[in-house]
């Protein structure tokens, strides 16, 4: 039962560094190539040989700090120079057909 606990500590470890050291973005880019999964098979190999090291699952714990401009930025409308308002209204008013 040791083996299993240092291997899980080491493993939440891991985890815990990469995800509070990156932003979503960069942690996202670094879960599709398991590349993290890598990380902690090298780590975990003084404590026992592991093979086939993957993240199945993700959960997000805290919800991050809303920022409009980042939004924009991530989706190629970036910003350049200037910043939208949050409260600005755009768009016209649409009718819909009732059915």
């Amino acid at each position: 039962h040791t083996l299993v606990r240092s291997i899980s500590k080491k493993m939440v470890d891991i985890m815990t560094r990469e995800v509070s050291s990156n932003d979503l973005k960069e942690v996202v880019n670094k879960l599709i190539p398991d590349s993290i999964g890598k990380d902690i098979e090298k780590a975990c190999a003084g404590i026992y040989p592991l093979h086939d090291v993957h993240v199945r699952k993700v959960k997000i714990l805290k919800k991050p700090k809303f920022d409009l401009g980042k939004l924009m930025e991530l989706h190629g409308e970036g910003s350049s120079g200037k910043s939208v308002p949050a409260t600005a209204e755009g768009g016209e008013q649409v009718d819909r057909p009732e059915g």
